[in-house]
């Protein structure tokens, strides 16, 4: 994999999620990774309950979605106690389903091990293995300021073009680096945990049970993929002057027998005990020089709503394509600095987020009936987290406006997903590149969509087109054909795919280059707001980043635009033949 000699382009500290997810997506690109991780062997933590709903669009885009459906189950309705009796039972997801635009309307439960071991297997295809007792102990970019220098425990420097920390709240890689991590740490707010065995038919699987009562809590959710074993978390005991204890077998049962209908017995095994204090921190940057943080190296949060894993995976796949570019010699290396310009706004919400979910799950359990979903909402899907502040929201060369460049304590509101009501905001002043009121703007999520492949018949999906490691052009109306075909000529091998996405009604010849998919049931229509451009005459395209993110959304006739926004990621497009400069200019990067 990768230039061509021995020299690393990318290590990655820490092989959780985020790690494999960042290792699966460059070395896709034929970016050449190593990934280590300090542990002697793989960590066989369930810890995260699983990818909420665009993480699932993440792991598809990778190849892995349908195998982490099947090891795992869909989230499970939640049936609460008081005094030992069922007092409720809700389903956060009951009037939930999925939509042409968002397949996923949920996420998935599934073992953090089971999801890890998916991602090294998929590693493991691209002939990349996660090296394991492998710390670093020193990190120092070298004088060319082409290259970092990383050394390990053992002692050996090796050198390598890119580093990125994924390697946790205690990250080695942070503290390397000397990046701050502000923030606070709730001591009262504790709680214990642990994977743990019931004997068998002593709960119902089909639930997660939990119990809250004035004294204390104890929840229990099965893990799926396991006959026996179930997720458990506690209040902490506490000792005479109300210190929390350490968790240990015992104290589960004790826990157990305290606030359940279940003997403490009937808790056969317990092991990967820890204790979970609230903390709630970021680093103050997500970069130095060529050194990078991603995941809970770079921001930590209350556990609530399940976004720590998610916003660490979404963050390995915002750096990807950018470090993959870069590398690659297409995108100038100011492309990198994007990813804190777009990531660490997300986080800064995410923390504000998380800690509100908290306190209204804290404040629902104490009444009869309340648990974990209040938790819950729109938000933790992950559907609606876009970038529509950032400079790759803009046709370059545009002036940024002051309405859409964040101030430092300006973070995106909840409110930022892809909008329907065709109603702008008072703030909402159409820019070129935005496309129309109401339809998605330049750094939203872009929507999936139904459709039908225009040469085989066969019924797909737009973010089907979207998958694999490439900017994607999408032509709606005849006049965007003429765009798409300057842009397969100049970008056909450089990483740049198109397709020309046909209404029911168009007749004609289907044909051109890229790929073609028909509108059947007028969902991408509805999704993308390209109704106003049916004239036979106009057209609209649409560039969608590799992270499924619009880039641009522009008329057909302004080609101009669409070529300034590739030219911003991929250079000025290459000869079908390739380019010995860009490969020269590849190894320097």
């Amino acid at each position: 994999m990768g230039m061509g000699n021995d020299l690393a382009d990318v290590l990655i500290v820490g092989a959780g999620p985020t790690g494999l997810v960042l290792a699966c997506d460059l070395v896709r690109r034929g970016a050449a990774v190593r990934i280590v991780d300090r542990s002697p062997a793989p960590p066989r933590t369930s810890r995260a309950k699983g990818p909420n709903a665009r993480s699932l669009e993440i792991l598809d885009d990778l190849g892995v979605a349908d195998e982490v459906l099947a090891s795992g189950s869909a989230p499970l309705p939640m049936l609460k106690y008081r005094d030992r009796l069922p007092v409720a039972e809700t389903d956060p997801w009951a009037d939930s389903a999925p939509s042409p635009d968002a397949p996923y309307d949920r996420g998935r439960l599934i073992a953090q091990w089971r999801l890890e071991e998916i991602l090294r297997d998929r590693l493991a295809g691209y002939g990349v293995r996660v090296e394991l007792g492998r710390e670093v102990v020193g990190l120092t970019e070298a004088a060319d300021r082409r290259h970092v220098d990383v050394t390990f425990a053992e002692d050996r420097t090796e050198r390598v073009r890119y580093a990125v920390g994924c390697d946790g709240a205690h990250s080695s890689v942070r503290k390397l680096l000397g990046i701050g991590f502000e923030g606070t740490t709730a001591e009262d707010q504790v709680m214990v945990c642990g994977d743990v065995d019931l004997a068998e038919g002593a709960l119902d699987r089909t639930r997660w049970h939990q119990w809250f009562d004035e004294d204390g809590a104890v929840m229990l959710c099965p893990i799926p993929g396991t006959r026996t074993g179930w997720w458990f978390q506690a209040g902490p005991e506490r000792d005479g002057r109300g210190r929390p204890l350490a968790p240990t077998a015992d104290g589960f049962r004790r826990l157990l027998a305290r606030h359940t209908a279940l003997p403490g017995r009937a808790l056969t095994r317990a092991e990967l005990l820890s204790t979970y204090r609230v903390n709630v921190r970021m680093a103050d940057r997500f970069r130095a020089g060529r050194v990078f943080l991603a995941g809970d190296a770079a921001h930590v949060h209350a556990v609530a709503g399940g976004l720590g894993m998610n916003t660490g995976i979404q963050d390995a796949f915002n750096l990807g394509w950018k470090l993959g570019l870069v590398l690659a010699g297409h995108a100038e290396p100011a492309l990198l600095d994007t990813y804190e310009e777009e990531r660490l706004p997300v986080a800064a919400r995410t923390l504000d987020l998380t800690s509100e979910r908290l306190r209204a799950t804290l404040e629902a359990i104490r009444r009869p009936g309340g648990g974990l979903d209040a938790a819950i909402t729109l938000d933790t899907t992950g559907l609606g987290v876009g970038y529509r502040w950032s400079s790759l929201a803009r046709v370059p060369d545009e002036t940024p406006r002051h309405d859409e460049t964040p101030r430092h304590d300006e973070t995106p509101r909840p409110d930022e997903t892809p909008r329907h009501d065709k109603t702008p905001r008072h703030d909402e002043t159409p820019r070129p590149g935005d496309g129309l009121p109401g339809s998605p703007r330049p750094g939203d999520r872009a929507p999936d969509a139904p459709c039908v492949d225009a040469v085989t018949g066969a019924r797909t999906r737009l973010h089907r087109v979207f998958a694999g490691p490439r900017t994607t052009v999408l032509g709606f109306g005849p006049g965007s054909a003429a765009v798409l075909r300057e842009v397969a000529a100049a970008y056909g091998d450089a990483g740049v795919r198109t397709c020309r996405v046909y209404a029911s009604h168009e007749s004609g010849a289907r044909s051109g280059p890229g790929a073609a998919v028909v509108d059947d049931e007028g969902h991408a229509a509805a999704a993308y707001g390209t109704g106003a451009f049916a004239d036979p005459g106009t057209g609209t395209v649409i560039v969608v980043r590799p992270d499924h993110h619009l880039g641009l959304s522009a008329p057909a006739d302004d080609a101009r635009s669409v070529h300034a926004y590739l030219r911003r990621l991929h250079g000025a497009g290459r000869p079908r033949n390739g380019s010995p400069a860009l490969v020269d200019a590849a190894r320097k990067g």
